[in-house]
């Protein structure tokens, strides 16, 4: 019997998995460059929007993604990591790559992997790792589409990330915090200037507001390369927000001009900064203020802006809200907006981390909203057991306030039960811990 696609693409995605992870990157260039180059360089075969940070790049990147396809172009999409299938990272006009270009696709550069992962070896090096060999496949969808922009979200980093063989027109920057330390530097100014290495040559640059020492590195990254730098807060701003029914409605003020009363369906300020980052930074490379993108492309595009796990209601009485925050500082804008989009008679975090997380500094950002704080673990190899990751969050919350159970069905059951139906219950932590709720609420919702 012949192989369905489904099946193909299955075995197409155990090989990526069998690569070395994208936990443990290598800080280089030279492999993806050599497998594009034998490929003829697609990558240099449409316009480039370079997305990267700590916190937002996903929501960002796909917010441009949104308004470039309301603009008339044709997108490709690249994201990580993805919540329940590898095709979600991989999206052309707006929709997740099929299995059969998947295959297709991968099957095309197969021989070109198999080549430089010799090269590779004879270097003494691992070959080419998963997030590498993912790049160039993502590289060759986006070609065969083929796209008019490609909206890149970094894995890691910038400087050496994989996807930084592209030339970016654009380079984002989003907000800036301490994060993977063991690879990216001990403090912010290390950490920015790895990021700021996605800056290129007389390209355009587009920043978050960030911490002087952040915006320092960047600036100086800018003046050497010659690119054009807008700060949010000093160049473009977000003027106000409303709450409403989904989400919120935004006003903003770009160079091209201000845009009121846009309909966001996104919750929380940090989104509406994401927002008003991402159109300016479609506007800038569409060519800058002299080319204003029109209210009508500005409501249309963020008014299909999705961010699934990203502050997502998966579920009512209590209401379930599941958010990928894995970092202090995502754990901080987390709470914030759970302050400004809802009230709550009881409150319940279930938390899940990995292991190379700061489970402390999440649990502290979130411990003056939680009643209760139920600790699980999702069935990734780097979980933290939840027998340890309680032992922790006890420090924060107290042992009255902090409970634990291995399984996350079980976990939930306690939440919904202590939320009430009146109440929340806030799922977050990695996105391995999400999507698997997303999952249980799906099947809970079939009666399942």
């Amino acid at each position: 019997m012949t192989e369905s696609f489904r099946e193909q693409a299955d075995q197409v995605i155990a090989a990526l998995y069998a690569r070395q992870g994208e936990i443990r990157p290598e800080p280089r260039l030279w492999p993806t460059r050599r497998a594009v180059e034998l490929l003829g360089d697609p990558q240099h075969m449409f316009g480039v929007i370079h997305v990267t940070g700590s916190n937002g790049k996903t929501s960002t990147a796909r917010m441009i993604d949104a308004l470039m396809r309301a603009h008339g172009l044709r997108t490709g999409l690249m994201t990580s990591p993805h919540i329940e299938r590898l095709n979600e990272r991989i999206v052309i006009d707006g929709e997740e790559v099929g299995d059969e270009h998947l295959v297709a696709n991968y099957r095309d550069i197969e021989p070109y992997l198999a080549i430089v992962d010799a090269e590779c070896a004879a270097n003494g090096e691992p070959g080419l790792t998963f997030f590498e060999a993912l790049t160039v496949l993502t590289f060759a969808c986006f070609a065969d589409a083929p796209v008019d922009v490609a909206v890149l979200e970094v894995g890691m980093g910038g400087e050496w990330d994989s996807t930084n063989v592209a030339n970016a027109d654009v380079a984002v920057m989003g907000p800036i915090s301490l994060e993977h330390t063991e690879y990216l530097g001990s403090n912010l100014e290390e950490i920015a200037r790895t990021k700021a290495g996605i800056i290129k040559p007389a390209s355009r640059v587009v920043s978050s507001a960030q911490d002087p020492a952040v915006i320092h590195v960047i600036v100086d990254a800018c003046e050497r390369d010659e690119a054009h730098l807008g700060v949010l807060g000093r160049d473009f701003h977000l003027l106000g927000t409303t709450p409403a029914v989904g989400g919120q409605m935004i006003d903003l003020a770009v160079s091209g001009g201000e845009y009121r009363d846009i309909a966001l369906p996104l919750l929380g300020v940090h989104q509406a900064e994401n927002a008003v980052l991402a159109v300016a930074a479609v506007e800038q490379f569409l060519g800058g203020g002299e080319h204003p993108l029109g209210h009508e492309v500005v409501e249309e595009g963020l008014s299909h802006a999705s961010s699934p796990g990203r502050l997502e209601v998966v579920s009512h009485r209590p209401t379930v809200i599941v958010d990928a925050a894995h970092n202090p500082a995502g754990a901080e804008s987390l709470a914030r907006a759970l302050m400004q989009s809802f009230q709550f008679e009881t409150l319940v975090v279930v938390l899940g981390v990995l292991s190379d997380k700061d489970a402390h500094g999440i649990a502290e950002a979130l411990d003056p909203l939680a009643d209760l704080v139920v600790v699980t673990q999702s069935q990734s190899d780097r979980a933290v057991r939840a027998e340890d990751l309680a032992a922790s969050v006890q420090t924060v919350a107290g042992p009255d306030r902090t409970s634990w159970r291995e399984s996350v069905a079980e976990a939930m059951e306690l939440a919904m039960a202590q939320a009430g139906e009146d109440g929340g219950v806030v799922v977050t932590g990695s996105v391995t811990l999400i999507a698997e709720v997303r999952q249980w609420a799906a099947g809970e919702e079939r009666g399942s």
